[in-house]
């Protein structure tokens, strides 16, 4: 039985020691870190190594099952696809251990909270940009497209919705959306 570490931050700007420590101190041999998000499980190639590398009877180790999945469904997928390898889930700050009847109840209620915190992290998150709305503090991301310089660039110097679209770093379907009447016809 071999033990794997997985450490996660959401920031580039988080530190992971104190999650490495942790797991070197449960005795990991092997310990995979990265900084991504937990919302998703797209784009987290350190995750994805150790669920390719893992092998009946090993463990993963973790510190707190938040650093494995903010879901519900993601960990509960996770902790099936564990299961049909042979792979048990540990949480070194969490009675979490899918070994046992007590450990896999634990695990799904933290799992439950912890896609609640997520839940409400977004839900104070738009409260937050409605209010900065409302006061006129927040205008949203600039835009990429300027309509004017997309005309500009037809009508005066003749440009193709293609040549437009390159010249300005936009996508061909947003020249077309900026020049009334093309209807997708490249002229």
């Amino acid at each position: 039985m071999t033990l794997y570490g997985y450490a996660r931050v959401s920031t580039g700007d988080q530190d992971l020691s104190v999650q490495e420590a942790a797991l070197r101190a449960a005795g990991c041999q092997v310990i995979r870190s990265e900084k991504k998000t937990g919302t998703q499980r797209e784009g987290r190639s350190e995750l994805n190594i150790l669920l390719q590398f893992l092998r009946a009877g090993d463990t993963l180790v973790i510190s707190r099952i938040d650093r494995l999945a903010r879901s519900l469904k993601d960990l509960q997928d996770l902790v099936h696809e564990l299961k049909i390898k042979g792979v048990t889930l540990k949480a070194t700050e969490q009675p979490v251990d899918t070994s046992t009847a007590t450990g896999k109840a634990f695990f799904d209620m933290l799992g439950v909270f912890a896609e609640f915190e997520t839940n409400l992290r977004r839900e104070r998150q738009m409260e937050g940009i409605a209010a900065a709305k409302q006061r006129g503090v927040y205008t949203g991301r600039k835009p990429k497209i300027d309509p004017d310089e997309v005309r500009r660039l037809h009508l005066e110097e003749k440009l193709s919705p293609s040549v437009i679209a390159r010249r300005l770093g936009i996508a061909r379907s947003s020249v077309y959306r900026s020049l009334p009447g093309t209807h997708g016809v490249e002229t």
